[in-house]
């Protein structure tokens, strides 16, 4: 790794220690909706079992999600927030 590559990497990761410890703000905060799996799920209708079949997930996952034990992210996050968009994906889902 190169100097000038670590000293921004170090000087990163030094902001973020400030962010933490409050000494200084954020330059800038995403917010992200986290989708209502169950609803998504019932309002597509089927069942847990299949809708993890459908996602390409295990349904114990899809379970911690309802629960909200765990948190959907990366392209399963995108999926559900277009599923709740349009529900009717579901049905190109099956087909694949």
């Amino acid at each position: 790794m190169n100097k000038e590559l670590f000293d921004e990497l170090r000087q990163s990761a030094e902001e973020m220690i400030a962010i933490r410890k409050g000494e200084m703000a954020p330059a800038h905060i995403t917010h992200v909706a986290m989708p209502e799996v169950k609803q998504i799920r019932t309002k597509a209708g089927v069942k847990q079992d299949e809708f993890a079949r459908l996602l390409g997930v295990s349904p114990s996952l899809v379970q911690a999600w309802e629960q909200q034990k765990r948190l959907p992210n990366g392209a399963a996050l995108k999926l559900l927030k277009m599923l709740e968009l349009n529900p009717q994906i579901i049905q190109t889902l099956k087909t694949i």
